[in-house]
C-alpha cells in the first residue's frame, strides 16, 4: 500500500475555488484505478494550508492517475491558486497496529 500526503498552501482568496475544485472531482479521483481512500484536511491553525491523503494499491496506480485525464484537468487548476510550493510525500505503510 503507498500512502501519498500532499501539502498544499493556498491564497486566502482562492481557499473557497480550492474546496470547490475538490469537490467537483473527489469521486473521480477516488473511482482511479488502485485509488483506495482519499481525504483532504485542512490545517487546525493555518486555514490556507490542506493536505490530501490518498491510498493506492502500488506506485505504478499513482502513475496512472498523473497521467489520467482526470489529473490533466484537477491539478493545473489547483496549481493556479498556489501561495507557494507543495510538498508531496509517499509512504508504505510497513506495520498496522490492530
Amino acid at each position: 500500500m503507498l500512502i501519498r500526503i500532499v501539502r498544499m498552501a493556498f491564497h486566502e482568496d482562492k481557499i473557497v475555488e480550492f474546496i470547490n475544485i475538490f469537490e467537483k472531482n473527489k469521486r473521480a479521483i477516488r473511482n482511479q484505478p488502485g485509488c483506495k481512500h482519499l481525504e483532504l484536511w485542512q490545517d487546525k491553525d493555518q486555514p490556507n494550508i490542506f493536505s490530501t491523503y490518498s491510498l493506492w494499491e502500488n506506485e505504478d496506480f499513482l502513475n496512472q492517475y498523473r497521467n489520467s485525464e482526470t489529473f490533466g484537468k484537477v491539478w493545473p487548476a489547483t496549481k493556479a491558486l498556489f501561495a507557494e510550493k507543495p510538498i508531496a510525500n509517499s509512504h508504505f505503510q510497513r506495520y498496522k497496529l490492530d
